[in-house]
């Protein structure tokens, strides 16, 4: 599927999936941003996206941003219908060690997905299910599996 991107920054890397089986294309920092430990900063990634009707993009971390430390992507979804560049939210909730994205990072990946908007009708009850209204963890933990 084609998405036209724009760069909001000349330095900025396009986006790349790094193996044929990659799900998401990673993001890259498009200028080095300081994380202090315990805040959140906004890092720039210097591009926009033009998604296609139909489809989001889901921003997420990357598990090697994790293993660096105590540092969290926060979930973004972009819409279809935004245009302004992208950004990754990043938490440092590390006690001690700030946190410092190097520009060129790879920082956060995001995954494209088909979205449909629907009609929500309201009623007074709902159609019965096995599960019924089990929230969490009601569906067990362990199967007997060893």
């Amino acid at each position: 599927m084609p998405i036209k991107l724009k760069k909001t920054n000349p330095d900025a890397v396009i986006p790349q999936f790094k193996t044929k089986g990659s799900a998401g294309a990673d993001l890259y920092a498009s200028e080095e941003c300081y994380v202090r430990s315990g805040t959140t900063e906004l890092v720039k990634t210097g591009i926009s996206l033009a998604i296609p009707e139909g489809y989001c993009g889901l921003v997420q971390g990357r598990s090697g941003l994790s293993l660096k430390g105590n540092y969290h992507v926060k979930t973004g979804t972009i819409d279809s219908d935004y245009r302004g560049e992208i950004g990754v939210i990043v938490s440092n909730s590390d006690r001690f060690e700030d946190l410092i994205i190097a520009k060129g990072d790879r920082i956060a990946q995001i995954l494209f997905i088909a979205v449909s908007q629907v009609d929500f009708i309201e009623c007074h009850s709902l159609d019965d299910t096995e599960r019924g209204s089990g929230g969490f963890g009601s569906t067990g933990i362990n199967d007997g599996m060893p």
